[in-house]
């Protein structure tokens, strides 16, 4: 843990002093750009930029084709490896209810999703603006950093029974099990985006006679907002990790729930099937996040 005074201190901005103009060098001393550089300031791309799309529906192409081969040559038993379409057929007999429980899937998904995005919406509003307090006060930053850092490294199914002890076995536990697992990054992620806003941004708009809340609103929040909707990514997909342990209390419906029972059976192509649904919606979230990500902060990776 570190106790480095916060940029919005009045008296640390105080003490800051805009470096001095320096004169532009001439033609003569001004080093030659690199070849980098003047791809770069052409417009072309930069390493690793470009669309990937190609690549990403190749890989999973390439994949199922594996899985495919590898169970239609039986390079192992169905118990361990079922086939592609025994996993479809089970995803077509869970959709019509004829599964295990008589429950159809999308009782099961609706279940899920409520608790994972009711958990990760809760996260949201009481995370993010923990990480920004923990990133301007150094009061603050003492009385949550040891909280937080104390239980972000432990898994989910550690402090479980001491959930449910708290809240029983209703729908609370769950809901809380979930909204740890998501708390700690979202308000980590903010903490780290509010202590990037460099001291330059700081010293201008108090020169212009800001207060402490508009410095806030209009230089923390925007500089600190790609790493949120980052932290926003990561938590949503501790979220869905922790589905299946939170739904291993007295749970009747949810995917998780339909793993877990899947997988006492011994119903391999059940829980790969629950185990695919599972991890597409995170996949389409994901995606929808980058979506706005892209539209909130255009700037990303651009500066």
């Amino acid at each position: 843990m570190t106790s480095t005074a916060s940029p919005l201190n009045t008296t640390d901005t105080a003490a800051l002093t805009l470096p001095a103009a320096k004169t532009a060098p001439d033609a003569t001393t001004r080093p030659a750009p690199t070849a980098a550089r003047r791809r770069t300031t052409q417009g072309h791309r930069r390493p690793g930029e470009g669309p990937t799309t190609a690549i990403s529906v190749a890989t999973v192409l390439v994949l199922f084709l594996l899985w495919w081969t590898a169970a239609a040559l039986a390079w192992l038993p169905p118990l361990v490896l079922p086939s592609p379409a025994s996993v479809w057929d089970a995803f077509v007999a869970a959709a019509q209810g004829k599964g295990q429980g008589g429950k159809p899937l999308l009782e099961h998904f609706l279940w899920s999703l409520g608790r994972v995005f009711g958990a990760f919406a809760l996260a949201c509003v009481t995370a993010v603006p923990v990480g920004i307090l923990m990133g301007v006060s150094r009061t603050l930053r003492g009385i949550f950093d040891p909280i937080i850092e104390f239980y972000r490294p432990l898994p989910p199914l550690a402090y479980l029974p001491l959930v449910i002890i708290w809240f029983g076995i209703e729908e609370t536990s769950k809901v809380v099990l979930i909204y740890l697992a998501c708390f700690a990054p979202l308000a980590v992620a903010a903490r780290a985006g509010v202590r990037s806003v460099g001291s330059e941004q700081i010293d201008a708009i108090l020169s212009l006679g800001a207060n402490r809340w508009q410095v806030i609103r209009h230089v923390v929040l925007p500089a600190a907002l790609p790493d949120i909707l980052t932290g926003m990514r990561i938590a949503i997909g501790f979220g869905w990790t922790t589905l299946v342990a939170a739904e291993m209390v007295a749970a009747t419906a949810g995917l998780g729930q339909l793993v877990l029972n899947a997988s006492n059976f011994l119903r391999t192509d059940v829980v790969v099937m629950g185990i695919l649904v599972i991890g597409v919606v995170a996949l389409l979230f994901d995606l929808l996040m980058r979506r706005i990500e892209g539209w909130a902060v255009p700037w990303k990776g651009r500066m």
